[in-house]
């Protein structure tokens, strides 16, 4: 039994039911309603600081190329590249100290001058710019499209999956699910839920290190109030305040950390970091694009692992924003741990374990 149907369960469906495992995935709600429903619809394989979710990115892009084959319906992979702006000498210095585990990791990224930076996003200002770090492989796509993809190809492997029927508890001494449809029994559990994950490993005695759910906006901001067309510019990431921009129709959408309680006090210091990185923006419409609900790990990277048992364990849970980029390697992590097999990453270092509290 799967438990999720956001892409990382999705994934893993697929993967299991491809190797021959009869698989039933539960969801809760409908398909990709959860974390999948709120993100940039953007794949990249840069993540600054964090080379274990890089790799998992590697290998999850080298898999999106082929997911269209496999479901036999388009998966749009658009390349807008990655830039990820330095204003401070101690951003630099780690982005300079991090590149060698990148590009161990796969990455192609390299340092480059703030000149090259504005000439690669013209709409930069005069921000205090120091450097960028520039990596080519990000691309726009459509999380729907993947979701419906993975979908598609977990059907066609034999899957069973099931929507609007959430599990409300775990028995993993038997294997007994308390679920919306009545009691229902599974030889293997995978917990992929996202926020919904904690509780419900706590339900089958298992402390998963996950902080309380939180909920994303992303905003959409109008063109430029001058009327000048609105450039194609790279998804640019303001490394100090956590701006993230990409291109999006005539606008941009925009993302910055998480609202918390106060959604107005976040919005006007999202105004106001967007018109000092980008100044020909001052005064252009902001509003809501969409929001979700998003699961959490202390470090930002996500934990895949297997618990032992009768009926074991596994977990994929903690992506902290970053499913989308990862879920096909997450998904074939968990369909090697569940066979037993020495997986192609080094799995201990995504486990849950004491030292990433």
């Amino acid at each position: 039994m799967v438990i999720g149907g956001g892409v990382v369960g999705l994934s893993a469906a697929c993967h299991l039911a491809e190797a021959g495992v009869r698989t039933v995935l539960l969801e809760r709600d409908g398909l990709g309603s959860g974390a999948s429903r709120a993100t940039a619809d953007v794949v990249r394989t840069y993540f600054p600081g964090n080379p274990v979710s890089s790799s998992m990115a590697v290998r999850s892009l080298a898999a999106y190329r082929t997911l269209a084959e496999r479901a036999g319906s388009p998966v749009p992979l658009r390349q807008v590249g990655y830039l990820v702006l330095f204003g401070e000498p101690e951003q630099v210095a780690a982005c300079e100290a991090d590149l060698p585990a990148q590009r161990a990791a796969g990455v192609e990224v390299e340092l480059i001058g703030a000149d090259e930076a504005r000439r690669r996003n013209p709409l930069l200002g005069d921000v205090p710019l120091l450097a960028a770090a520039w990596a080519p492989d990000a691309y726009v796509s459509d999380t729907a499209a993947i979701v419906g993809g993975f979908a598609e190809a977990a059907r066609r492997a034999g899957a069973e999956l099931r929507t609007g029927c959430p599990v409300k508890a775990i028995d993993i001494g038997t294997g007994r699910l308390d679920t919306g449809d009545g009691p229902l029994t599974a030889h293997a559990v995978v917990c992929a839920a996202g926020a919904w994950s904690a509780p419900l490993a706590r339900s089958a005695g298992v402390e998963l290190p996950l902080g309380d759910p939180v909920e994303q906006e992303l905003l959409a901001c109008g063109p430029p109030p001058s009327g000048a067309p609105m450039p194609d510019v790279p998804m640019t990431l303001d490394a100090a305040s956590g701006l993230l921009v990409r291109r999006r129709g005539d606008g941009l959408l925009v993302g910055m950390g998480y609202p918390g309680p106060d959604r107005d006090g976040w919005r006007a210091r999202v105004r106001e970091r967007l018109a000092a990185v980008y100044p020909a923006l001052a005064g252009a419409e902001v509003r809501t694009a969409f929001t979700g609900v998003r699961d959490a790990s202390p470090d930002r990277t996500e934990f895949i692992g297997r618990l032992p048992g009768a009926v074991p364990f596994l977990y994929a849970a903690g992506f902290s924003g970053h499913g989308l980029c990862t879920a096909p390697a997450a998904g074939e992590l968990v369909r090697d741990l569940y066979f037993g097999r020495t997986p192609d990453v080094d799995a201990g270092r995504l486990a849950a374990s004491p030292e990433r509290v």
